[in-house]
């Protein structure tokens, strides 16, 4: 099995029977009715099932809550968990886009790279307006999209291959842009799209937030969702009914490395410049989110709700430890350590949608 198999098999699991094999109706949501479980048997199922992960968040913030009342349950701590994830939110919803059509990506972080590294070498060093620059960044990002489809789709290389390379190319191609320095821009205007605080949350908190519902409708409510959905489920049945494999595939990749330009934007935004050699590290919480998503909302699918739940999860975790005076390798550990447990919580997800 490959990896675009398994993620698709982990997305898209075979849908469950309406009725049990002795005909018995099947209670929806909580698996088919059984002689002598319970409604109460049932209802424990069904939120194991789909609530488990916010279960989990609200131990962790009674847990740190009790350890540290004063600090930790403040107003100042929920704006940092909220309001610091916005780059985050961009980046996971670039890498789902290719996760709920069967694929992988692992080159939408350094496409966010080379997106944020574009943005002041252009408007700083070389007195391009503001506005040009972010255009030109998102030119980049969609030629970084297209590459990988062309690869992927058109050639049939394995996308694990195409994009493990393209993300050494392109972060590549952003050290030379930024001349393997670190690359600011000043531009309070372009600063406030980001910054500025509605309800003591900063913009780009809202951003993230729409873009996440606006992909959720785009999957669940229109026809292009739910011919991405049959193509993650099973291309070949897809292209039997008559749907283009080939263009929502690649449709993907342009997709994501769109959403992967946008965070760069939003990141230059934010901080006011970039390390052309540090998008890297946005890889591994990305993914963490993406797999967390997975056991929340729609169990055993990529959803855009979940991974935006799923972000929130991590943060909540990785600033409680470093509120603790867990510093420097806690963010480290702790996003490889939400990865495995992301994937192995989505598996178990997945046999039991199957099961039940």
């Amino acid at each position: 099995m490959t990896i675009s198999d398994s993620a698709t098999a982990v997305s898209h699991p075979e849908p469950a029977s309406d009725v049990t094999s002795s005909g018995t109706p099947a209670d929806p949501g909580s698996g088919a009715a059984v002689p002598g479980v319970s409604r109460a048997q049932r209802l424990l199922r069904t939120v194991s099932a789909r609530y488990a992960l916010l279960v989990v968040w609200a131990i962790i913030v009674a847990v740190y809550g009790v350890l540290m009342p004063s600090t930790f349950l403040s107003t100042s701590t929920l704006q940092a968990i909220l309001g610091s994830q916005s780059v985050m939110v961009f980046l996971a919803l670039a890498a789902l886009c290719t996760f709920v059509v069967g694929e992988f990506d692992l080159s939408f972080a350094s496409v966010m790279g080379l997106s944020a590294t574009t943005v002041p070498v252009l408007t700083t060093l070389h007195g391009v307006p503001i506005w040009m620059s972010c255009v030109a960044a998102l030119g980049a990002a969609l030629a970084c999209g297209v590459l990988n489809a062309f690869f992927v789709v058109v050639m049939e290389v394995p996308s694990l291959i195409v994009t493990l390379g393209s993300a050494s190319l392109f972060l590549g191609l952003a050290t030379l842009v930024g001349s393997s320095t670190i690359v600011s821009v000043s531009d309070q205007d372009f600063s406030d799209l980001a910054r500025h605080t509605v309800v003591g949350l900063p913009l780009s908190f809202y951003y993230g937030l729409l873009a996440s519902v606006l992909f959720a409708y785009v999957l669940a409510w229109t026809p292009l969702g739910r011919h991405i959905i049959f193509v993650g489920a099973n291309r070949d049945v897809a292209r039997l009914a008559g749907i283009n494999v080939a263009r929502i595939r690649a449709g993907s990749y342009v997709a994501g490395g769109l959403l992967a330009g946008l965070a760069g934007i939003l990141l230059v935004a934010t901080v006011g410049g970039v390390d052309p050699t540090g998008s890297s590290v946005y890889l591994l919480p990305a993914l963490a989110a993406v797999f967390l998503g997975t056991a929340v909302v729609q169990p055993g699918q990529f959803n855009p709700m979940g991974t935006f739940l799923g972000i929130f999860f991590l943060a909540t975790g990785v600033i409680g430890l470093q509120l603790l005076g867990y510093t420097g390798w806690v963010q480290d550990v702790f996003y490889g350590v939400g990865l495995i447990v992301a994937v192995t919580a989505a598996a178990i997800v997945r046999k039991k949608v199957r099961s039940s």
